[in-house]
């Protein structure tokens, strides 16, 4: 995704033929990772509850046009300046959407991460997809593989990456139908209102989604100090500080304040948003996906924000 404002120290290859081969060596090793953060937590899945035609209350959410008034719960709506439906319980296995970003700013590390940005949403989605596959899901991946019930989603996905053309910015949506859950992975870091543009359609059409920002300690902290020269690794545009210590602050009220602008909008939509750090255990974030999935709208997780 675009890196509007991202301040990294250096710039990765932009070669398209070397990023390719690079994002085919690291898709194994991630898919190993996955299954080993799967096990850790595949104890304590149960099966999710889904929105359909069953008689138990699972959620409620914005009214989308052309929904039946008689979905409409007043009370609820009456709370606030929104019209929410009643989501009820369905036990069919419908579709989960995964997508993780892998545009040139995920490629981003320092020395204060434990993984790249890319490398840890890689381990996400294909852990997600390990799990709902498990459970019987659907799994598909927009613009990369047709959604698939089968134990080897995850292997399958795996294997679908590595052959996948490079992309930028958030995928194509046309193909996805309502509902269905939709999981994005990535770094987020555009101007809020434009991310804002491309997923309230999807929200409008019904679509249950789950946002999870990744991003590196030093993108939030920002430990620099002294002559430093940052490069957007999306532009190569380059800015040379000459006491980056005086900009610090500047700069993370301006990140923090993109991410809780981006957060609020999400949970306006009924979406679920979960801020998650590369310094952090990867299945920390795995489990508050989890939960949201689940209906369980975790408020907090040791390591994530949600």
């Amino acid at each position: 995704m675009a890196a509007i404002g991202q301040i990294v120290e250096q710039t990765p290859s932009g070669d398209a033929l070397t990023r390719a081969r690079q994002r085919a060596i690291l898709v194994p090793d991630c898919m190993v990772e996955a299954k080993r953060i799967a096990n850790t937590v595949i104890a304590g899945w149960h099966g999710r509850r889904k929105r359909g035609i069953g008689e138990n209350f699972w959620q409620f959410r914005p009214y989308a046009e052309g929904e039946s008034l008689s979905r409409i719960d007043w009370r609820r709506s009456a709370r606030d300046d929104h019209t929410y439906v009643r989501d009820r319980e369905w036990e069919a296995a419908h579709t989960v959407w995964l997508w993780a970003d892998m545009s040139p700013s995920m490629m981003y590390k320092s020395t204060l991460g434990m993984v790249s940005k890319e490398s840890r949403a890689l381990v996400l989605m294909l852990a997600l997809a390990e799990i709902l596959a498990r459970s019987g899901e659907r799994i598909g991946c927009p613009g990369i593989m047709e959604p698939v019930s089968a134990r080897n989603a995850a292997e399958r996905l795996a294997t679908a990456i590595m052959h996948a053309p490079l992309t930028s910015g958030l995928p194509e949506t046309g193909m996805i139908r309502g509902m269905s859950d939709v999981v994005l992975i990535g770094d987020f870091l555009d101007d809020a209102d434009a991310i804002m543009e491309r997923l309230s359609p999807l929200a409008r059409r019904g679509l249950r989604g789950h946002v999870v920002e990744v991003a590196d300690p030093a993108e939030e902290t920002f430990p620099y100090t002294g002559r430093t020269e940052f490069t957007d690794p999306e532009t190569g545009e380059r800015l040379v500080s000459g006491r980056a210590e005086n900009i610090g602050e500047e700069y993370r009220q301006a990140y923090l304040a993109r991410r809780e602008s981006l957060g609020e909008s999400l949970r306006r939509l009924g979406w679920s948003f979960v801020h998650h750090r590369t310094d952090h255990l990867a299945s920390q974030a795995l489990v508050a996906v989890h939960m949201h999935l689940s209906g369980m709208a975790p408020r907090s997780v040791t390591g994530v924000s949600a």
